[in-house]
């Protein structure tokens, strides 16, 4: 397969994703994912620039907020954000952000330019709709399973 027959993340991302502040609350961050239907936000230093600090999750407001009784309107995403998640460019080959997905046990990949600013993200959803269905399979085993399930199958 020649350079230009490789599916690269460009070809499967979701191009310019609503992305927050780290000075957003909580519950506005939840409100978008809720209206969105996105299971993930990018969290970039201000609009203009899009650059990438962290990645706010469902999972991240829930186990941070909402398990700790805290009230959503007085917590701000950079108390809860993911920082310095796993991306990768656009220009990527497809098989290599599969492999970072299952190496890191992520759902979602923020693709990056070469400033670091956030222009996509490939979710395990961008790719259950657009790449042979086998190799989505072993990325959501991957994904799903537990670092102990992983050490006990040793």
């Amino acid at each position: 397969m020649s350079d230009d027959q490789v599916i690269k993340a460009r070809h499967v991302m979701t191009p310019d994703p609503v992305c927050c502040l780290p000075t957003d609350t909580a519950q506005h961050v939840a409100a978008i994912l809720r209206d969105r239907r996105v299971g993930a936000i990018p969290v970039v230093h201000d609009h203009e620039s899009r650059k990438l600090i962290g990645v706010v999750t469902d999972r991240d407001l829930c186990c941070s907020v909402v398990a700790s009784n805290l009230e959503g309107k007085g917590i701000l995403v950079r108390q809860v954000l993911t920082k310095n998640p796993v991306t990768c460019k656009a220009e990527d080959a497809l098989d290599d952000c599969i492999a970072l997905i299952e190496r890191y046990h992520v759902r979602r990949l923020p693709v990056v330019d070469g400033k670091g600013r956030c222009v996509g993200i490939v979710s395990l959803t961008d790719l259950a709709r657009k790449v042979p269905p086998q190799s989505v399979s072993k990325a959501l085993v991957e994904v799903s399973t537990t670092r102990s399930q992983r050490h006990s199958a040793a």
